[in-house]
């Protein structure tokens, strides 16, 4: 079998893991992920919620499946109207119908991540309310996260008062921010009144000031997860790639990525990682910036396709693993890994057959 027809299956089983496996839950929204060892999903994620609905109306704009566009409908409305809270114009960290849910924060990356989903689904069905609520949770963004020096990462809810940073990336500000800031700039291509253009150069600004210090110098499992959040800096670069010093950084920063991924995966490999890398790759290849080698394309390809779970089990088969040490699959299916995942292999698919276009909007 082909490389090119394997992208295409596993395409159509992770569809049908969306669809079927019930990691999307009856009110809509989307488990931040399932767990092989208990048989169960954890709590529903808006974060995961937003990431599902911007993959499952990519996927239906790609392949036209009725059923997407109605799981995608199912997850935004889920967001809209039950897990927005109107008071605080912020979407919670997590959503629990029975009250188990975890601490009461709202993340300014995740809250960026609702948002673009929110307009992805409005750019295919025109919904007023899609729309208004994307961007008045965009100016929240920009009102209440923001600080003399970058932005808060969470703050509690109800009163809004920054959360205190701790050792975990995303407890603090950092260069990954700039993928959240994409929000304010689809926000802008939306022709939304505000200075949505703006907020982005500042974090565009920052990110670049601060990004060689996010990625420490060993080459520890932990650096892995460091890696995810690095991706997000290179993906959200992309949307100033016209610029000579964006090209430049983000050529230093795929370099520097992929050798600190090199480095790190014999002890710990991350199946997003993998996807975000090969994703933006594909677009410095595209836009002149970085050329990617076929080969070495090939060979990424081959690796993202290994994450993908082909199990008895439906609530498995289909989802892609969020990653594996030397013993072994870690026992978690993720919809954002699924995603990236997916979405990486098409586009390297695309690119074979010439239709590849670089648009970063696409970029889930």
């Amino acid at each position: 079998m082909s490389l090119e027809v394997a992208c295409v299956r596993a395409r159509e089983a992770a569809a049908r893991w969306f669809l079927e496996s019930g990691i999307q839950e009856p009110s809509g929204g989307v488990a931040r992920y399932y767990r092989t060892d208990l048989g169960r999903n954890h709590r529903i994620s808006t974060e995961i919620t937003g990431y599902a609905v911007s993959f499952l109306t990519w996927l239906f704009r790609l392949t036209g499946e009725p059923r997407l566009l109605e799981a995608a409908t199912r997850a935004g409305n889920f967001l809209v109207r039950q897990a927005w809270d109107p008071e605080a114009a912020l979407f919670p960290f997590e959503y629990a119908m029975d009250g188990d849910s975890a601490e009461p924060l709202a993340y300014f990356f995740d809250n960026a991540i609702v948002v673009r989903g929110l307009l992805a689904l409005w750019r295919v069905t025109g919904r007023s309310q899609l729309l208004e609520t994307a961007a008045r949770c965009g100016r929240t963004m920009a009102r209440e996260f923001d600080t003399a020096n970058g932005f808060s990462a969470a703050l509690w809810l109800p009163t809004k008062v920054p959360a205190p940073r701790d050792e975990r990336w995303s407890r603090n500000p950092g260069c990954y921010h700039l993928k959240a800031a994409l929000a304010w700039r689809e926000l802008a291509l939306a022709g939304v009144e505000g200075n949505f253009r703006e907020f982005y150069w500042r974090a565009l600004r920052y990110a670049v000031a601060t990004h060689e210090q996010f990625l420490p110098a060993t080459a520890e499992p932990g650096v892995m997860d460091r890696l995810h959040a690095y991706s997000y800096f290179l993906e959200g670069l992309l949307a100033c790639a016209d610029e000579p010093e964006c090209r430049q950084t983000l050529r230093n920063g795929i370099e520097r990525a992929r050798e600190r991924l090199e480095q790190v995966a014999p002890l710990f490999e991350r199946g997003d990682v993998r996807a975000q890398l090969l994703r933006v790759r594909l677009f410095a290849d595209a836009l002149g910036i970085a050329p990617l080698a076929e080969e070495e394309a090939e060979r990424e390809v081959a690796r993202i396709l290994e994450f993908q779970a082909d199990d008895q089990d439906p609530r498995v088969s289909g989802g892609f693993y969020f990653g594996r040490t030397p013993s072994g699959w870690l026992p978690f299916v993720n919809p954002y890994t699924t995603a990236f995942a997916v979405q990486a292999l098409e586009m390297w698919r695309q690119r074979r057959m010439g239709q590849f276009q670089p648009q970063w909007q696409e970029l889930i």
